[in-house]
Formats: structure tokens, C-alpha cells, sequence
């Protein structure tokens, strides 16, 4: 048995605006039919993802911990 190409990297969250994975750029209606997608389906998919990773704003969800810690830290510095 072979191993079925996939795009995924593991960020897996939703675009609202585009309806795609800002980490594959995949729909939901593909990520979930993968498995039996043909492999030239998935091939035709895996050709148009570039192009909608473009047309997506990626920006941090939110801020974390970490991150928030070390700006009160260095907003400290400057006061």
C-alpha cells in the first residue's frame, strides 16, 4: 500500500471569509473526502492551492501568553 499525498502541515483552522485552511488552503468538503478522492482529484486540488493560500490574510488568531509577557516586559523597559 502506497501512502496518499497529502498538503496538509498541521494548522488546521478555517478561513470564515474564503471557506479554506490557512495551513493547506483545502475546504472542509475536501479535507473530509481526501481519503477516497482519486488520485488525480487530489492532484487537481493540490495544483489550486497556492493560488488560494494567496488570497488569504494570514495573521496570528491571538495573541499568546508568551508573546504578551515579553511585550509588557519590554514596555516596561521604556517607561
Amino acid at each position: 500500500m502506497t501512502p496518499i499525498e497529502s498538503p496538509c502541515i498541521l494548522v488546521c483552522s478555517i478561513d470564515m471569509t474564503t471557506g479554506y485552511c490557512f495551513g493547506c488552503g483545502r475546504t472542509r468538503e475536501e479535507i473530509g473526502a481526501w481519503m477516497t478522492m482519486s488520485t488525480q482529484a487530489r492532484r487537481e486540488t493540490m495544483a489550486e492551492l497556492p493560488a488560494r493560500l494567496e488570497t488569504m490574510e494570514r495573521r496570528p488568531r491571538r495573541e499568546t501568553r508568551r508573546a504578551r509577557m515579553a511585550r509588557e516586559r519590554d514596555l516596561g523597559r521604556i517607561e
